[in-house]
C-alpha cells in the first residue's frame, strides 16, 4: 500500500531532508514524500534532483491564494512562519492530490531505522495519529511544550480528520508563536486538546516511535545482534532534535539539554549512521544546489586577526575536551570506516 508523507525544510536542512527521504526508501515501501521548500534553492534543488517519490513544493505555490497565511506571515519571525505552515500543508496536500486518504506529516529531523507500518496498524480505523513525547521523568517542566509532539502525525479524509486539521491551522493562524503561553506554544501545545475535541483520535503507543534526546534517559535503545531496540520493541524512528555539526568530525546530539547520556549503543547504531547519511545526502545534493555546504550548518567567517583566531582556536579546543569527557559530544567515524546496516536502514554512516 502506498503511503503518503509530508514535510517542509529549508536549505539548511536539506541534508536532512534527504537522510529521512533516503531512509524510506531503504524501507523498500511504496511511499510518497511531498516536501514544501522553504527557499528557492532547496526547491530548484530538488526539482533538478527528480528523485522518485518526492514531490517538491514551491512556497509560493503553496501561499497562492492563501490571504490568511500571508497576514499571518507579516507578523511572525521566519521560524515562527514555519510552524505556522506546519497545519496548512497537510491541507494544501489534501488539496492537491485528491486521491489519498490518509496523509502523515513528519518532521525533516527525523529518520527510519524500521518500518513504521506497526503505527498504521495501531491507527487502524481511526481518523487522527498522534504520539506523546514520553518525556524523562526528571525533565517534568518540559510538558509546557506540550504532551504530544509534532513530529508525527496522521490525518485521514474523514469528518474527524478535516474537521481537527482545520482547527489547528485556524488556531495556527490565530497564534503560533515560540514562546510559552498558558495552553499555547507554537503550533504543538494545541495538540493536547484533540483527544477531548475530535472524535478518532489514536495516541501511538509504540515503545519504538520517536525515541528522541528528551526520552533517551528513560527509554534507552539497544542492540540485539541484528537491530536496534527500545525495550523489546524495535526502533522506528528517532528523532534528531536538535542535532548540530560544531566543525570537522565534531558533533553535539543535542542530549545535554535533556539530561541523557550519550551510550556507545545510541553512538555506535544510532549518531554515527545517521552522521553517514547526511554526508551522503550532502554529497547527492551539492551537485544540484550550486556546490553550497547544506545541512550540517557550518558557517565559514570571514578571517579574523591572528589574537582572535587563537583565543577562538582555544575555546574551541576547550569546548572539545570537555564535550567529550562529559559525554556530551561525539565524534563522527572517519571517512572510508566500514558501513553498517541497522534494521532497514539506509547506508549507515527548537521545538521540542
Amino acid at each position: 500500500m502506498m503511503r503518503h508523507f509530508c514535510t517542509y525544510f529549508d536549505r539548511n536542512y536539506l541534508s536532512r531532508g534527504l537522510a529521512l527521504y533516503r531512509s524510506l526508501q531503504a524501507l523498500g515501501r511504496p511511499f510518497q514524500l511531498w516536501v514544501l521548500c522553504m527557499d528557492p534553492v532547496c526547491h530548484a534543488a530538488l526539482a533538478s534532483a527528480e528523485l522518485p517519490g518526492i514531490r517538491p513544493i514551491a512556497l509560493e505555490d503553496f501561499e497562492r491564494g492563501d490571504d490568511a497565511l500571508l497576514r499571518a506571515k507579516a507578523n511572525r519571525t521566519l521560524v515562527e512562519y514555519y510552524f505556522t505552515c506546519t497545519a496548512s500543508l497537510p491541507r494544501y496536500v489534501f488539496r492537491e492530490e485528491p486521491g489519498i486518504d490518509l496523509l502523515t506529516y513528519v518532521d525533516a529531523d527525523l529518520y527510519f531505522f524500521a518500518d513504521p507500518e506497526p503505527l498504521f496498524e495501531e491507527l487502524a480505523g481511526g481518523s487522527i495519529a498522534i504520539i506523546e513525547h514520553r518525556i524523562s521523568k526528571r525533565l517534568g517542566p518540559l510538558e509546557q511544550y506540550g504532551r504530544y509532539n509534532v513530529g508525527w502525525i496522521s490525518f485521514r479524509r474523514d469528518a474527524n480528520g478535516m474537521a481537527c486539521l482545520e482547527w489547528w491551522r485556524d488556531r495556527c493562524l490565530e497564534w503560533c508563536y515560540d514562546r510559552v503561553e498558558p495552553g499555547r506554544f507554537a503550533e504543538q501545545k494545541y495538540l493536547d486538546e484533540w483527544p477531548r475535541r475530535f472524535g478518532g483520535v489514536v495516541v501511538l503507543r509504540h515503545p519504538g516511535a520517536n525515541a528522541a534526546p528528551w526520552n533517551l534517559a528513560d527509554h534507552p535503545v539497544r542492540w540485539d545482534g541484528d537491530r536496534l531496540r527500545v525495550g523489546e520493541s524495535p526502533l522506528l524512528f528517532f528523532h534528531f532534535h536538535g542535532f548540530r555539526h560544531l566543525g570537522g568530525r565534531l558533533y553535539d546530539p543535542n542530549l545535554s539539554r535533556y539530561r541523557a547520556r550519550l551510550s556507545k549503543t545510541a553512538r555506535l547504531h544510532v549518531y554515527h549512521p545517521y552522521i553517514r547519511a547526511l554526508h551522503e545526502a550532502d554529497g547527492e545534493i551539492s551537485p544540484h544546489s550550486g556546490n553550497t555546504s547544506l545541512g550540517t550548518s557550518v558557517r565559514h567567517p570571514l578571517p579574523t586577526p591572528f589574537v582572535q583566531r587563537v583565543v577562538k582556536r582555544i575555546r574551541r579546543l576547550g569546548r572539545f575536551w570537555i564535550g567529550l569527557a562529559s559525554g556530551h559530544y561525539l565524534l563522527a567515524p572517519r571517512p572510508g570506516t566500514s558501513k553498517r546496516r541497522v534494521s532497514g536502514s539506509a547506508s549507515v554512516p527548537a521545538r521540542s
